[in-house]
């Protein structure tokens, strides 16, 4: 079988969706993640863009070292150099330079001709040939772009230089036929085409990121770029889990295979879910919560009697624990560290030790534990590990007489203890202000969403909550059974994200 390479984008296309901004720590363990999951090429950042995109991207090139790392440049000779810098250290680096090619682009955003495109992309190709043999070409806004000038294009920077050469569906305009039909064109004309890798990154504006990917790949494409959940730019990227799910699934009909381990999938797609903030949606194809529930009597008949009638697919094979094991207050170290390890997770002994500790105090609200609960209580738990701040105590008094108030304490880094107090319009408005006061970041909060992480009344509630500042958006989730002090953390959580940003920017 023909091998296809997963190019995954989550930390650079992906970061772009509004409101997606994640800090570098956060970044290196989506990275580490990636590689755990077997992704063949791992595109970092967009050095040039900011000091701390640079720096991430030359920690990751540091310190995951099986994919290749690349960085994105744009066709100017400080990008190139810039993102040489970021990914020399990798031990597999890949430099990867994009230029418009769309006359609408050339027209009303560069106001250059197709001979100067065609000049600029051939120069710096070869310029970053100097840095490294492993070179990545983009003209982006194909799908707008006449074939022939495309032909013209790959032609020069494969002769520049470029090993691989992608074909950007950057406005998620193209159809299926339509799309399969340039990269077959690509074949046929081009005529130095057998020097480099043909890869395509769609965009999902139509819905069709996924479908144009795959029948790209029937027309002979051989690296697919892609992000975890389908996050990105506007309405996002094909999404690794349902391109990668596809190939294995309809290995009958596409005749193609991928290194992805799948088994981490899931696993994978919560990390991204829950560092990102952005939920994944119920009825989501492969990691959705209801992609492997059956709601009607004779699906469940069937499913019983053999899961193949209904699910084409068997949950484990994508990392979705098949036991429904519940633990509760009575349930040890040793069960609870059992079930971790089921879901995925290995923890450090003091990451361990606080996790439990969450557990037991859980499992004294709830009478039942299940794996959606443990989930969200290690995310919970995960995102205490760097706070500026940490809350440490919320007190609320409200009703429908009263005027809603709130009295707050914080412990700083340092171990200083800040307490102060406040009146809203109800009692998370009432908490906000009370943090606000004592944290003093200008910021607007712009969504606020709640959902519950399991049935019934003592279920874990879950808030989502976005602020901005200065024109950036900063993303908080926060779990708790009191939903009030859920609200507290998730704001918390984005105050921090915030504030560690503007450390890493001064």
């Amino acid at each position: 079988m023909d091998r296809v390479i997963i190019f995954d984008t989550t930390l650079r296309d992906g970061e772009q969706a509004a409101g997606g901004t994640l800090n570098i720590q956060e970044k290196l363990e989506i990275a580490r993640q990636l590689e755990r999951l077997g992704v063949d090429v791992l595109e970092a950042g967009f050095p040039i863009s900011s000091p701390g995109d640079f720096d991430a991207v030359r920690l990751i090139a540091k310190e995951v070292r099986t994919p290749v790392i690349c960085a994105l440049a744009r066709a100017h000779p400080d990008d190139i150099d810039r993102a040489w810098e970021a990914v020399k250290q990798a031990k597999h680096p890949r430099l990867h330079v994009f230029l418009s090619a769309s006359d609408i682009h050339l027209l009303y955003q560069l106001k250059k001709s197709r001979e100067e495109i065609l000049e600029m992309s051939r120069g710096m190709v070869a310029r970053a040939k100097k840095y490294t043999d492993d070179i990545e070409f983009s003209p982006m806004d194909a799908s707008r772009t006449e074939p022939e000038y495309i032909y013209q294009i790959l032609e020069a920077v494969i002769d520049a230089g470029a090993t691989t050469v992608n074909i950007p569906d950057t406005v998620g305009y193209a159809i299926p036929a339509e799309f399969g039909s340039l990269i077959e064109g690509v074949f046929q004309n081009v005529p130095n085409i057998n020097r480099a890798i043909v890869s395509v990154h769609c965009h999902d504006d139509l819905g069709l990121a996924v479908a144009n990917s795959l029948e790209s790949l029937k027309r002979g494409a051989r690296q697919v770029e892609c992000t975890i959940n389908g996050i990105g730019e506007r309405a996002g990227n094909a999404s690794l889990e349902e391109v990668v799910m596809a190939i294995k699934t309809r290995r009958d009909f596409f005749n193609l295979t991928t290194n992805i381990n799948t088994t981490q999938i899931y696993k994978t797609s919560r990390l991204v879910s829950e560092l990102t903030g952005f939920s994944v949606q119920p009825n989501k194809a492969i990691v959705g919560a209801n992609a492997f529930s059956h709601e009607a009597g004779i699906h469940q008949d069937g499913v019983i009697k053999m899961p193949i009638t209904y699910e084409i697919m068997d949950p484990r094979t994508v990392g979705i624990p098949a036991s429904s094991l519940v633990l509760g207050k009575l349930s040890g170290r040793h069960a609870f560290k059992e079930r971790l390890a089921e879901l995925g997770y290995s923890l450090s002994e003091e990451d361990f030790n606080r996790a439990f500790t969450a557990f037991k105090e859980l499992a004294d609200k709830k009478k039942e534990i299940t794996d959606k609960d443990i989930e969200s209580l290690i995310a919970e738990e995960l995102r205490t590990g760097s706070e500026v701040y940490h809350l440490d105590r919320v007190q609320v008094s409200c009703g429908d007489r009263g005027i809603p108030t709130a009295s707050v304490k914080l412990t700083t880094a340092d171990g200083q203890v800040l307490a102060d107090a406040a009146l809203g319009t109800g009692p998370v408005d009432a908490v906000c202000k009370a943090i606000n006061r004592l944290v003093g970041v200008p910021n607007v909060l712009t969504e606020f969403t709640v959902k519950s992480v399991t049935e019934g009344i003592d279920a874990i509630g879950e808030v989502l909550i976005r602020i901005e500042s200065e024109g950036v958006t900063y993303t908080g989730r926060g779990a708790d059974t009191d939903i009030i002090i859920a609200s507290a953390k998730a704001y918390m959580n984005a105050l921090n994200r915030l504030l560690a940003a503007k450390r890493v920017a001064g």
